[in-house]
């Protein structure tokens, strides 16, 4: 069965050319040569081997990441990779690591928050890895609500020093990736106190290990917190806690771009605008979307392939049975992830695009686009990282009682992913930041001040208050603007129905906390407008390619209709649309899924991922699932001996029932 390709007859159904489609996936043929170059290098190297990960104790699990992180810098280093190519190989390495939170976020943080002379010093030896950095903002009583941290970070004028301490448990950082056990050293984020005055939270860069044996330095409690959900998945990575008692810094190690303390100890912002730390969040969110498209697609592919290769019932006088793929229950709950994947492949592609904007206009002093950039890139991270942790599970239980094994490799893409819906902000946190946003729009509608960004559509509020759909045949649901203006009425029929309800409560913030449902909502009806219409936006780009802009307009469609039917009761409740129109709204939808059938498994071939890189044996690209299945069985070190250990202590008394009957 070696060499065959099972799923040959799939690939040959396919009405669009799938090479085209890769490049689109990718973003640009440069990108795509880039990452099908590292993608197979790091697939051909023995070193970076990852099937075994579910087996390996977590010592060993993490002594391994060690050495693949060490091999990834010397490939680097040898092949002289540029800081893209160097990216995507750590990306198809695909172990979480240390380095993720060295590059990720303690090179960042210096670079926004460092002046040019302390960005000079420490990235100098970061950038070349001399020193190893993590970010150490978390406590273990504070994540979302940054200002409530505990940590101090008290000036000594007599030594010209902080004093880093932590003066409660709560206060211990808890969490911080590559803590644990590798960082040398560290962003702290601690409450500046100087003369007496708390002037909150800053960034400081402490030293936590010696560079000559590792070891804590003086009054420093460090350690990992513990083995976390799943086996492999996130336990390669050494999350830690950090306590101080009274450690003492220089006062230059203090992040000084945005505020300084003088040698006397006075407290004194800088020039430079606190509003540039938008810029770093923008970029930040914008990674975590695509990197939502990149775990979404994956599952994807995988459940695709294995709903192509599994047949169940259906068979005839002996005949072939049908595949899972065909049955409409299987297309109902997998074309919309299918569809999912790419829409937020695009709505990342257009977050690059916000952030070049975004840094533009910092840079040329303009801040008015600020507080929507926020908010549409806090309610996109939430929406595609819940979207995408709920789609992996789903994506698992379309592959049936397999999909449980590990070797599935959804079980660990699932516990590697799921964090993502809290970290760098609580998914529910971040949407109410949004339906602030959205509640503060609504209020200054007709005060001159036009809506902007992502909530442009509002300025048009009288008209979208009474409109009414204009649908009459199911075919009406593939006009852009009739699937754009039921979204935006329904946006914004309910961001003004809780601003209505809001201007009840003589005290707004308790009438806050009362509607906190309901302005989640809104918010998520507000994200979705933006993912549907930047979808939509990139169909009217040139994309090139024989039948690929026709399956992109299926798959925008499966999104967007797939959306109106499972938030139906937003649509009919804000009279957006009838229920003759949602039931054609159905109709439409399941002949987008036929459509998309003969192509669906060329559509995640599109994604251009190696077997090394999926790590499934269900979603391998030549389907060749049953004997690989048993081959990983086999490897399992249970099956090591045919009779299990103590099979003489417990299991021959057992059966021989050789017990003694006590008398009581």
């Amino acid at each position: 069965m070696e060499g065959i390709d099972h799923l040959a007859d799939e690939r040959n159904k396919a009405e669009f050319d799938v090479d085209e489609m890769k490049i689109v996936w990718a973003g640009s043929r440069h990108a795509f040569e880039v990452s099908d170059r590292i993608a197979r290098l790091v697939a051909s190297d023995p070193v970076f081997v990852k099937s075994d990960r579910g087996r390996l104790s977590r010592k060993e699990l993490f002594k391994s990441t060690l050495k693949k992180c060490a091999h990834a810098w010397k490939r680097i280093i040898e092949l002289r990779l540029t800081e893209e190519e160097a990216g995507r190989l750590r990306f198809f390495v695909d172990q979480p690591a240390f380095v993720d939170l060295h590059w990720g976020m303690f090179v960042p943080a210096i670079k926004g928050q460092g002046t040019e002379e302390q960005q000079q010093k420490w990235l100098s030896l970061a950038n070349k890895m001399q020193i190893i950095g993590c970010y150490a903002q978390t406590e273990l009583g504070h994540g979302s609500n940054v200002q409530g941290l505990e940590t101090t970070a008290t000036f000594d004028p007599k030594t010209d020093e902080f004093v880093i301490h932590s003066p409660t448990q709560t206060s211990s950082k808890w969490w911080p990736g590559g803590l644990g056990k590798v960082s040398t050293h560290a962003v702290v984020y601690a409450r500046l106190i100087t003369d007496g005055k708390d002037y909150g939270v800053h960034g400081f860069i402490v030293q936590l290990r010696s560079l000559e044996d590792h070891s804590p330095l003086p009054n420093i409690i460090v350690g990992d917190i513990g083995t976390k959900m799943g086996n492999g998945a996130y336990n390669s990575m050494d999350n830690g806690f950090l306590m101080f008692d009274q450690v003492r810094i220089p006062r230059d190690q203090m992040l000084m771009r945005l505020a300084e303390v003088t040698r006397e100890g006075k407290y004194v912002p800088s020039d430079v605008p606190k509003q540039l730390m938008y810029g770093t969040m923008v970029y930040v969110r914008q990674t975590i979307v695509a990197d939502a498209s990149n775990a979404l697609s994956r599952a994807v592919c995988i459940a695709t392939r294995y709903s192509a290769v599994r047949r169940q019932f259906g068979a005839r006088d002996g005949g072939i049975e049908t595949q899972v793929i065909d049955y409409k229950t299987q297309q109902n709950r997998l074309f919309p992830l299918l569809a999912s994947a790419y829409a937020f492949r695009f709505v990342g592609e257009w977050l690059k695009w916000l952030y070049t904007d975004v840094t533009a206009r910092l840079q040329a002093s303009d801040f008015a686009t600020l507080p929507e950039a926020h908010a549409c890139t806090a309610g996109l991270k939430s929406l595609t990282t819940t979207a995408t942790a709920d789609g992996i599970e789903e994506c698992r239980k379309l592959c049936g009682g397999h999909g449980y094994l590990w070797c599935s490799g959804l079980p660990e893409l699932f516990a590697v992913y799921v964090p993502a819906c809290t970290y760098e902000g609580d998914n529910i946190v971040l949407q109410l930041q949004v339906a602030r946003f959205l509640m503060k729009t609504v209020s200054q509608l007709g005060s001159g001040k036009a809506p902007v960004g992502t909530t442009a559509y509002m300025a048009r509020a009288e008209h979208l208050l009474q409109c009414r759909s204009g649908v009459q045949k199911a075919e009406d649901w593939l006009n852009p603007a009739a699937v754009v203006e039921a979204f935006e009425a329904r946006a914004l029929r309910m961001a003004v129905a809780c601003a209505k309800n809001l201007s009840k409560f003589e005290n707004q913030e308790q009438g806050f906390s009362e509607l906190l449902a309901e302005l989640v909502e809104a918010a998520i009806a507000h994200c979705q407008l933006i993912v549907v219409s930047k979808f939509i936006a990139k169909l009217e780009q040139d994309i090139g390619g024989k039948g690929v802009k026709k399956q992109l307009n299926n798959l925008c469609y499966i999104y967007a209709l797939h959306i109106l039917h499972k938030h139906l009761g937003d649509f009919l409740s804000t009279n957006s649309i009838t229920p003759k129109q949602a039931s054609l709204a159905n109709n439409q939808l399941r002949s987008l899924y036929s459509q998309v059938r003969p192509n669906a498994v060329a559509l995640v071939d599109a994604f251009n991922y190696t077997d090394h890189y999926l790590n499934s044996v269900l979603g391998r690209y030549d389907g060749n699932v049953y004997p690989k299945l048993f081959e990983e069985a086999w490897k399992d070190p249970l099956n090591d001996s045919v009779v299990p250990d103590g099979y003489q202590e417990y299991i021959r008394p057992l059966i021989k029932q050789q017990l003694r009957t006590a008398r009581l």
